[in-house]
């Protein structure tokens, strides 16, 4: 049983449209980004900034965009093709604030057909009587738009309101195959009576290799019984367009009238053809020969076309006096992302929509030619990646259990100039506002407070070490200054406290007292020692009570209301009951809260005479080592509304025990979640809405807030804090002040929720392989560099060593011309004098593979070693007949090579300690080309499995045994899948478990039975999960997770996928399959997708031999439909949970959602 969720979902864009969807006078941008709409409208401060408005999710990967605007409605309305075949129109919906299915043509399906080459079109003719689908190659559907009839006609071609909504589908077979574009071309009405539409198809001629263009003129029958059967509609006349076409000519462009006719883009020239004769009667070269790959119109004369270098240019059509076409010239505006679409948004902007790069809106201007005005980060392709673990950076590291945010996931993102290193992260970030620099000296407290009693907000911060304390006041402006002095307070001593009262006073507590100082002035106005030679260790303040701690032994409460300080209370302790740390708050006025060392006791405490209310025990087994179970951090906070405040216990092993706090302060209701394995210390976060979030300092900083009316405990973009405090300042608004394990202190802001945070690292050349050494502390990179020289593509290609902290490029290998990198890998090999060292493996291939005999050099293996300056040196190299795809580490130090057919086991041996060569072992025959490797050690002896993904026939077991006192290496296929697919990726994700993806975006998770009754179960791998991911997964990534125990899944690898989509996949724990199974099947009912498209037919496995929709995913768990649970009303989600098994409500089953999303 398997479960998938999303960390960061597909940012690549392909498709987008600009109309009027919210309002009658709004100008959207509607974006589609794989399976979902994103919908952006203009700031209303800032109309040239583009703000997100809605995201929605469609069960189907979107294909088609376009507009149509029925004569009823006051908005436009969306079409939207998948590549399901599932076509429907959306509009919006005001009042719910939402998408609303209008009109949908479920599985508009040629079964027979093949899919079209070029991609999927879609157009709507001039007149707006047609819309015409292009999804299959021969194949156009059409589909009529009703529209006002005239004079008899009037009643029969529909009711007002059916004015602008589609008709039934009518497919309409023409002969030209391999279409690249096509158009609807502007006509001349002679008469009343609109003329037929006219199609412009541009399309290659397979004998003769020529490009060649058809004018087809559609011709409709409406239908006599139009509820019984569609209309028809035919494409059998047409004209062949006169004058030669260039081969590589991409798009036609139709002109407006009064112009008329349209343009034919090419790769040297752009030629116009007229209306009148269809004839090419002008061609115009270009400066440079390209390749266009979008355009969009900005008004009638003036086009943006985008080339596949990532150039922009404005092809102009210029007019004569009557308005009809003159010429047409082509300039460059300037360098953008590689388009894949482009939107004209208006006043000069266009929406640059990207897939290998960041998509833009740019500004076109005469004075400034082209500006970008607005970036949307994109992460796609993601072609390679590596996880780094941001605990310790140790090679062998767990993933921290309770959120993959901990792990920092560097991609190899983008193609050739768009090409960067991406870091992604998932948790709450943190935006650097300040730095006040670099301290000196470890930093152990930081507080706020006013300079005085007249001050709005806090101004000042205390920063406290180890033996002294420094004060920095800002002004309004948020400029700072270190004072010598601030108001009588001890700057020679540690500050456990500082802070303002509520009339202004200033209280500072130290190890030897507490010093209390006038609103005004500064002056001391009374402080307090302890009269024994005991030493204060903790404080805590709540309005004008401070409850001090003396060496864990005596606990004082003192009244600072008036002028001078009294003692409350006092308790003193005997040796076996020592208090380990304290806590008040304004939610318990009259109570406080103690830790103890002793059988790990938290108490509630009468603030009046510090007897005991209440206790408990918060550790589960207090006879394990007391030492790691004892409370060491005290909180108490608001974090939901209308609830009522929650008690916070971080205990010295990483666990946090919290409990809600009734009226009656009783202990119940106790949760517990482990936030690392390290003290965490808390800090409480004042919000504006009267709540508090809390953040806890460990060695995984996590930030604890309510959304959606449940707590959320989520990963922090904040490394290396120490230590934090609140900064509301007038300069710095919500601020927070962080000090770091480098000494450095610094102010930021908290964002309100957690996110997929990306930073960008810009290469300019594709990352294709990434391999990280932790014990380098670098990265090798694999690049591959495109640049265009006076007409000729030129590639070269290199492997890079990278700094990890800096990411600065220490050092390049340049390969030879024509030589690419194809895989890369760091390990371990023998140093030569018996030890082991760092190693980074390249396997290359040559562009010219085909040429040549059988002896002819097609790829290298190449081994590099990091100098001691830091960079690459050859050591070893093979030369190799084939390319080398992809690389692994078996036992005993064999290296594997898969080739174009083979897979090789190499040994690394030495001649001298200084000569080291690579000697062949073994090698096995593949079915056609292995594509991706999974190696897994045996535990027993230094035997290895190594799981291929073939190219078309899926994946085999091979095991390997090294030699064995001078014998061979032996290489043996032990089992195999027996299915077609098409593979990308495989992993092992769990014992004899092995994860694989295909071309087709499907995921399938295979077991070996070694256990089998017969000898071909043996070798055969079972499916046991399988599901349909929408999305090509470039790269499979294990990680290793120590659950806790009544863990629902187990995380196990995270995944990488072409549209820049990163997903976690889990293992489902025994016992709760059956559970999360029943939820989505009932949460699939529920969570309805635009357009009707069911969820079976949208996760069904699916290739091209088996359709699984109509059974939808088997034993595959869709986490994000699981935890769309949490959106939905209470009464909602009563339905839902009704017959669950187990017998859990609607808080338990919260509660499982809650900690689903919290891996993640």
């Amino acid at each position: 049983m398997a479960y998938l969720a999303p960390i960061h979902r597909p940012s690549s864009v392909r498709h987008a449209l600009n109309l009027s969807f919210t309002s009658s006078d709004s100008a959207d941008l509607i974006i589609a980004k794989a399976n979902r709409l994103e919908i952006w409208s203009p700031s209303p401060a800032n109309p040239s900034e583009l703000l997100h408005a809605h995201t929605k999710t469609v069960y189907g990967k979107v294909t088609l965009l376009e507009k149509i605007r029925p004569a009823q409605s006051p908005t436009d309305h969306l079409f939207v093709g998948t590549d399901r075949y599932h076509y429907f129109t959306l509009s919006w919906d005001a009042d719910r604030k939402e998408l609303k299915t209008e009109r949908a043509f479920t599985d508009v399906a040629e079964k027979s057909a093949r899919d079209s080459q070029t991609g999927d079109r879609v157009h709507i003719d001039p007149t707006s009587r047609f819309l015409a689908l292009e999804c299959y190659e021969g194949v156009i559907t059409v589909l009529p738009i009703a529209h006002a009839g005239k004079g008899k006609r009037k009643q029969s071609v529909g009711a007002p309101q059916d004015v602008g909504e589609l008709g039934e589908p009518i497919p309409v077979r023409i002969p030209e195959l391999f279409i690249k574009s096509t158009c609807f071309v502007h006509k001349r009405q002679a008469g009343p009576k609109l003329a037929n539409p006219e199609m412009a198809i541009l399309w290659e001629d397979s004998s003769s290799g020529k490009m060649k263009i058809k004018v087809r003129e559609l011709e409709y029958s409406a239908s006599l019984r139009p509820q019984e059967e569609p209309g028809s509609a035919e494409l059998e006349k047409g004209k062949d367009v006169d004058g030669e076409i260039e081969v590589g000519s991409g798009f036609l462009i139709p002109l407006p009238p009064p112009m008329y006719g349209f343009m034919v883009v090419g790769e040297t020239r752009v030629a116009y053809v007229d209306e009148w004769e269809y004839q090419v009667t002008r061609t115009e070269p270009l400066a440079e020969a390209t390749v266009f790959v979008a355009w969009c119109a900005v008004d009638d004369q003036r086009y943006v076309l985008a080339d596949d270098y990532g150039k922009m240019y404005l092809l102009l059509v210029q007019q004569n006096g009557q308005g009809e076409y003159a010429g047409h010239r082509i300039d460059a505006l300037g360098m953008t992302s590689r388009a894949s679409t482009l939107v004209y948004v208006d006043e000069g902007r266009v929406f640059v929509g990207s897939h290998q790069g960041d998509s833009q809106v740019i500004q076109i201007s005469e004075d400034k030619g082209l500006e970008v005005l607005q970036t949307f980060p994109n992460i796609a392709p993601i072609l390679d990646f590596t996880v780094m673990d941001m605990g310790n950076r140790s090679s062998d590291a767990p993933v921290n259990e309770f959120s993959s945010g901990q792990a920092r996931i560097v991609t190899g993102s983008g193609a050739f100039k768009d090409g960067s290193l991406r870091s992604v992260r998932s948790g709450v970030g943190l935006e650097d506002v300040g730095s006040i620099g670099d301290m000196g000296a470890p930093v152990s407290e930081i507080f706020s407070l006013k300079s005085g009693a007249g001050v709005q907000g806090v101004d000042t911060l205390v920063v406290s070490f180890v033996s002294h304390t420094r004060v920095f006041a800002f002004d309004a402006e948020g400029e700072v200054e270190e004072v010598e002095d601030f108001r009588g307070f001890q700057l020679g001593e540690s500050t456990l406290f500082a802070g303002s009262l509520d009339d202004g006073r200033a209280v500072q507590v130290t190890s030897s007292g507490l010093i209390l100082s006038e609103a005004e002035g500064g002056v001391v106005t009374d402080s307090w020692r302890p009269q024994s030679t005991q030493s204060i260790t903790a404080v805590s303040v709540e309005g004008t009570n401070v409850l001090v701690s003396l060496g864990g032994a005596t606990l004082t409460v003192l009244d600072v209301s008036g002028s001078s300080v009294k003692v409350q209370a006092q308790r003193d302790f005997d040796a076996a009951e020592q208090v380990s740390c304290i806590t008040t708050s304004r939610w318990v006025p009259n109570a406080a809260v103690a830790g103890f060392w002793k059988d790990s006791r938290v108490s509630f405490l009468n603030l009046q005479n510090l007897s005991t209310i209440v206790t408990t025990q918060v550790a589960d087994d207090t006879s394990t080592d007391s030492t790691i179970a004892v409370p060491r951090s005290l909180v108490i906070a608001n974090i939901l509304p209308q609830q009522p405040a929650t008690l916070f216990v971080g205990l010295a092993d990483g666990n946090v025990i919290i409990y809600p706090i009734p009226e009656d302060l009783t202990f119940a209701n106790r949760k517990s979640i482990i936030l690392g394995t390290q003290q965490p210390n808390f800090a409480l976060l004042p919000r504006g809405d009267g709540l508090e979030n809390v953040f806890a300092t460990c060695e995984h900083p996590s930030l604890i807030y309510g959304a959606e009316g449940r707590m959320v405990y989520s990963a922090v973009t904040a490394e290396n804090a120490a230590s934090i405090c609140a900064f509301d300042s007038a300069a710095y608004p919500n601020a927070i002040a962080i000090a770091s394990d480098d000494q450095e202190l610094k102010l930021a802001v908290v964002d309100e929720e957690r996110t997929t945070h990306v930073q960008t690292l810009p290469v300019h050349e594709t990352v294709r392989r990434i391999a990280y050494s932790p014990d380098l502390k670098a990265f090798g990179l694999g690049t591959i560099k495109r640049t265009l020289e006076a007409g000729e593509e030129l590639v070269e290609s290199h492997f890079k060593l990278v700094d990890e902290v800096a990411f600065q490029e220490l050092h390049s290998y340049a390969l030879r011309p024509d030589e690419l990198v194809e895989c890369g890998m760091r390990c371990k090999l023998d140093d030569g004098v018996g030890g082991e060292a760092e190693r980074f493996v390249v396997g290359t291939s040559f562009l010219d593979e085909a040429a040549g005999d059988a002896t002819t050099v097609r790829g290298r293996l190449l081994v590099f070693e990091v100098t001691e300056s830091r960079e690459l040196k050859l050591i070893a190299e093979k030369a190799l007949r084939g390319a080398c795809r992809c690389l692994g580490m078996a036992g005993s130090g064999r290296i594997v090579a898969a080739m174009v057919k083979t897979v090789l086991i190499y040994s690394f041996d030495y001649q001298t300690p200084s000569t080291p060569f690579l000697t062949k072992r073994a090698a096995y025959r593949t079915s056609t080309a292995p594509i991706d490797l999974a190696i897994t050690p045996s535990a027993h002896n230094n035997s290895s499995t190594i799981a291929v993904t073939d190219l078309m026939k899926s994946v085999s077991l091979l095991h390997h045994y090294p030699n064995r006192a001078g014998a061979p290496d032996t290489l043996e296929e032990i089992a195999r899948h027996f299915d077609t697919l098409w593979g990308t990726a495989v992993a092992c994700v769990a014992e004899n478990t092995y994860l694989a993806s295909d071309a087709e975006g499907n995921l399938t998770v295979l077991q070996h039975d070694l256990n089998g009754f017969s000898a071909e179960d043996r070798r055969r791998l079972r499916v046991t999960s399988e599901m349909l991911l929408g999305e090509m997964v470039n790269r499979i990534r294990t990680i290793t997770v120590q659950p806790t125990p009544g863990a629902v899944v187990i995380p196990r690898a995270f995944l990488a996928t072409v549209e820049g989509g990163v997903y976690l996949f889990a293992l489902i724990a025994p016992g709760k399959q059956d559970f999360l199974i029943q939820l989505q099947e009932r949460m699939a009912e529920v969570v309805q997708s635009p357009g009707g498209v069911p969820f079976k037919k949208f996760r069904g496995f699916r290739s091209g031999v088996r359709d699984a929709g109509e059974e939808g995913p088997m034993r595959f768990v869709d986490g994000e439909v699981i935890e769309r649970f949490l959106d939905l009303e209470e009464g909602r989600q009563e339905e839902v949970v009704e017959g669950l098994p187990g017998g859990m409500g609607v808080e338990d089953v919260r509660g499982v959602v809650e900690g689903l999303r919290g891996i993640h």
